[in-house]
């Protein structure tokens, strides 16, 4: 039977997607657990799992981590301004070690935004094409988790602010996204596509008319400018670089950076995205 890998597989995403593959019925000692401390996954160990370090910054552990490993799911590394150096190393070890496919997840229309996290994608995008493997591009919108997670401000204060000028998002649960990856991941014919993945579209406005259903009271949205969003964040503490982060990413949203159809999502899932009214039913349960 194939093997099946996937980096950072103690992390949010990776933890979904192992537990996604188990429970579509691949063989615990046919997947690899990819960890910079394997202590953390000492539930995965014991559930049968291969428990495999590979630390991105400690590119010596990545080519023994790879071996004999069919399949990879490829999850983006979190430290901004570092990707293109891990995810480098972690294709030449890939090729090194003779993985057969990779499934790599980049950022939604990564060739042609102005969200700021892109660049570090195109540069992996262009790596994984120069490499010769066949891979998979999972090209991933925001994470409604990331909207989710306004609904304690909303309960608090009763509103919320952006600068997205109206403009609407396209986000996807963290579950979906994860499951859309293991889909590719089985799924040798998805080599050499790109999927735009998105959920369900929602304006601001209508994100805090789901704030009042989910609250059971009235939560405004707030329009402001980019000006006034970076001097808001910065009163609430943020440092001047996650400020800036924030409002760049709201710059880019208005400009339609983070809106797709949920076809491509729905295809990997064959089923619909979850509802942004389900999410918040699941968070505040």
């Amino acid at each position: 039977m194939p093997t099946y890998a996937t980096t950072g597989a103690t992390g949010q995403f990776g933890r979904l997607a192992v537990a996604e593959l188990l429970r579509r019925g691949t063989a615990p000692t046919d997947v690899v657990a990819l960890v910079r401390d394997p202590a953390k996954a000492a539930d995965l160990a014991a559930s049968g799992v291969d428990v495999r370090e590979a630390d991105y910054d400690r590119p010596e552990t990545l080519e023994p981590a790879l071996e004999g490993v069919d399949a990879l799911l490829f999850v983006s590394g979190s430290a901004v301004g570092q990707r293109e150096r891990q995810h480098a190393a972690v294709v030449e070890a890939a090729k090194a070690s003779g993985v057969g496919r990779l499934v790599y997840t980049s950022v939604l229309r990564a060739d042609s935004t102005d969200l700021p996290v892109a660049p570090e994608h195109v540069a992996t995008e262009r790596l994984l094409a120069a490499s010769g493997i066949p891979t998979t591009l999972l090209r991933n919108g925001w994470y409604t988790e990331n909207y989710v997670g306004l609904l304690g401000q909303a309960e608090a204060t009763g509103s919320i602010a952006s600068a997205t000028r109206g403009a609407a998002v396209s986000p996807a649960t963290r579950a979906d996204l994860a499951a859309a990856a293991v889909t590719a991941l089985l799924d040798e014919s998805t080599a050499g596509r790109t999927f735009e993945l998105g959920g369900p579209s929602f304006t601001m406005d209508e994100l805090a008319a789901a704030f009042s259903r989910a609250l059971g009271r009235e939560v405004a949205h707030h329009e402001v400018s980019p000006e006034e969003l970076a001097a808001g964040l910065r009163a609430a503490g943020l440092d001047e670089g996650t400020a800036g982060f924030l409002v760049a990413v709201d710059v880019a949203t208005a400009d339609g950076a983070l809106e797709v159809a949920a076809a491509d999502l729905e295809e990997l899932l064959g089923r619909p995205a979850t509802s942004l009214d389900d999410a918040l039913r699941a968070a505040r349960a």
